[in-house]
């Protein structure tokens, strides 16, 4: 098993919102990740469309695998938190989702700073889109992440 796959297993079992939610962990590399998310009753709104907090919960998730991935060979040794995010609905979103985050700097160059300060501070870019392939829902999320 490769790091990217114990780090996919590992985030599905200690994510129990996302979990709850249904988010389906994809792929994850090097400071990207895709996340998946079906629509059923529990994720839907009034209008029967995907629920905003759903599909936040979607691209949050999405962002944390990416974190994961840039900083695969310290990520049991340091504590991330997610410092804020912006998010826009583009579009009534219905059917399955999928999550296509990456980090705005490589993950060398967010080891490098973290091993050097002890702390990094990035963001990461969330595109998700639906099962024709159009966006719906744009985010930005910013991370803290600091050595335990």
């Amino acid at each position: 098993m490769n790091p990217y796959d114990m780090i996919r297993t590992h985030l599905s079992t200690v994510i129990p919102f996302a979990n709850h939610v249904g988010v389906v962990l994809g792929d994850i590399a090097d400071g990207t990740a895709t996340a998946t998310l079906d629509q059923r009753t529990e994720t839907s709104n009034h209008i029967q469309t995907q629920h905003a907090g759903a599909m936040f919960t979607l691209g949050e998730a999405a962002s944390g695998a990416a974190l994961a991935g840039a900083l695969a060979p310290v990520i049991l040794e340091v504590r991330p938190v997610a410092s804020g995010a912006t998010i826009y609905y583009v579009k009534i979103a219905k059917g399955t989702l999928t999550a296509h985050a990456r980090t705005d700097a490589p993950g060398a160059t967010l080891l490098q700073t973290l091993k050097d300060e002890g702390k990094v501070a990035f963001d990461i870019d969330v595109d998700i889109r639906d099962g024709d392939g159009d966006t719906v829902v744009t985010m930005k999320v910013g991370w803290h992440v600091r050595k335990a």
